[in-house]
């Protein structure tokens, strides 16, 4: 039987029962699991579809040893064994989900029949558009999320400079969003439970579309204000300047922000043009919008003599922020993710030796390599531990 290591962190005894695939559901929970809490994954005969996706070793995902860290693995036909997974929501605190809306229904498994074995059960539910509205019955995945909620408009290339399609922003970031938003319900749904003293849980509803629109800044009241709609701008930041990314002379990229009058001054100082510091056109920020094309050329022109770690080091010394386009081999590498643990090399007994991301969220007296107890386990391996040891069943 495998039997897990004791837990650290600030969620120990926060019991959370996950019927998560893919990226959302169980994106939530690795944050909750990453600071304490049990996590039962529920997953499907053969496991969580996301165990096919990616690098493998010996058929076993390199994706799902993170997806899966410091959670129990137990598989589970719900239309079969729909009676194991009420007895293990009447002992959990919490439920999430990211089941297409009103699949826990279908299941048998909605609010109703959980909260009638467990009235102080918190369920976290995550779909696509949200469990209501006119387009609750529509597919979706993390990519409709960013098309709906408006970051694919504005991750387009700027009007007239491509006839390609507007690229995504390189990962599953309406996924990752909804993930946290749902743990972030949930713990104020577990603190009015609680510290407020209802005693009831409640049905948080998050969804990927929500999730991203909310990040869209002022662009609404823009909008309301007199109908102006915030078009791409590439790399560049529409409300400040200088903020943009920058070719160097070994062919990466600088990402430069000097947005503040002081900090603009320093880097004209830095790159030899302390003379455009003074222009009346350059004095202030929004000078320096108005004329962003003809300052982004005077920049681009001294970066373009430099290789970006050398450009990086000499903004470095100016104190103005800035920083190369680090791929992931360089932030593996790098002293500053490695000082914080923000890369930690871990034992995978199915993949072997391997690196993972720490934890985002740090606390004083918590050293982050405790964080993670074990890597993705095989579907079903805590199978015995949950149903004998947490649920006292036979088999």
């Amino acid at each position: 039987m495998d039997v897990p290591p004791p837990r650290t962190g600030p969620l120990v005894g926060l019991k959370i029962l996950e019927l998560g695939h893919y990226i959302a559901g169980p994106f939530c929970t690795r944050v909750l699991a990453d600071l304490g809490a049990e996590v039962i994954k529920l997953e499907p005969p053969g496991g969580d579809p996301i165990r096919g996706w990616g690098a493998s070793v010996d058929g076993n995902s390199v994706w799902f040893s993170i997806h899966g860290r410091n959670k129990l693995s137990v598989e589970l036909d719900l239309k079969r064994d729909r009676d194991v997974a009420l007895k293990l929501a009447a002992r959990a605190d919490v439920l999430v989900e990211n089941l297409r809306a009103g699949g826990l229904e279908k299941l048998r498994l909605g609010p109703e029949e959980l909260h009638a074995v467990n009235p102080r059960l918190v369920i976290a539910r995550i779909s696509g558009y949200g469990q209501n509205g006119p387009y609750r019955d529509k597919p979706a995945f993390g990519a409709i999320g960013e098309a709906m909620g408006g970051i694919r408009h504005l991750t387009a290339h700027p009007a007239g400079s491509s006839d390609l399609p507007p690229p995504r922003c390189g990962i599953s970031i309406s996924d990752d969003l909804a993930g946290m938003y749902a743990a972030i319900g949930l713990l104020s749904a577990l603190w009015q439970r609680d510290a407020a003293g209802t005693g009831h849980g409640r049905v948080v509803d998050v969804n990927l579309v929500d999730s991203v629109f909310s990040l869209m800044e002022g662009m609404l009241p823009e909008y309301a204000l007199d109908g102006r709609i915030r078009q791409p701008v590439g790399a560049a930041i529409a409300t400040a300047s200088p903020t943009n990314t920058y070719p160097c002379a070994d062919g990466k990229w600088l990402c430069i922000a000097g947005n503040s009058d002081l900090i603009f001054g320093r880097l004209m100082q830095a790159i030899g043009r302390p003379e455009l510091a003074r222009e009346p056109r350059f004095l202030t920020n929004f000078d320096r919008c108005t004329h962003r094309a003809e300052l982004d050329a005077a920049i681009a022109e001294w970066t373009r003599t430099v290789p970006a770690k050398q450009a990086e080091e000499v903004l470095d010394a100016a104190d103005v922020p800035c920083s190369r386009l680090f791929d992931i081999a360089d932030c593996a590498a790098d002293p500053h993710f490695r000082a914080r643990k923000s890369v930690q090399e871990v034992d995978d007994p199915l993949i072997g030796r391997t690196l993972h991301p720490g934890p985002a969220i740090r606390f004083d007296g918590d050293p982050p390599e405790a964080v993670i107890g074990w890597t993705g386990p095989a579907v079903g391996a805590h199978n015995d531990y949950v149903r004998r040891t947490l649920l006292g069943m036979a088999t």
